[in-house]
């Protein structure tokens, strides 16, 4: 039982994700069966919306691929920079709460900033710079800075 809950805590993100991905597929299933349904009707308004109806699976699905692909590639990329040593650490101060400590998230950004603009040609600059603007708070920007570090991996920028 012990080696259950350890493996569930050692994989629950993936867990968590394999059971949301579950539960999108099956409603865009449903989805895509109500549209075909709607579009086999005599009534051509039904025809219509069923036509309509069908855009949300096929934008569901391509959603789901997308936002999997990026999760498995951060992930093989904080794989090797961790097997390099190179992964940022996770020191900054927290609140009581567990949340970081924003002027301390702020300062630490500057210096992944620097390591980036000295080498912007480098994926695991980008890397840690995604990881610092995540600590900062900016999702929007740590996510773009994550696919920047992705692309630079995969067009072959590998070497540090």
């Amino acid at each position: 039982m012990a080696n259950v809950l350890a493996a569930f805590k050692a994989n629950r993100t993936k867990i968590w994700v394999g059971a949301v991905t579950l539960l999108l597929v099956f409603y865009l299933v449903v989805s895509f069966q109500r549209a075909v349904l709607l579009m086999t009707d005599p009534n051509p308004v039904a025809k219509a919306i069923g036509a309509a109806y069908l855009l949300l699976p096929v934008i569901g699905a391509w959603a789901l691929v997308r936002e999997l692909l990026f999760g498995a590639r951060t992930e093989r990329l904080a794989n090797i920079l961790e097997a390099e040593g190179g992964l940022p650490e996770d020191n900054l101060p927290r609140t009581p709460a567990g949340r970081i400590i924003r002027e301390a998230a702020d300062r630490e950004f500057e210096k992944y900033r620097a390591e980036t603009e000295a080498a912007p040609d480098d994926w695991r600059s980008w890397f840690r710079l995604s990881c610092a603007y995540d600590a900062a708070g900016d999702r929007k920007r740590a996510r773009a800075s994550m696919r920047d570090a992705i692309r630079l991996y995969r067009t072959g920028s590998r070497q540090g």
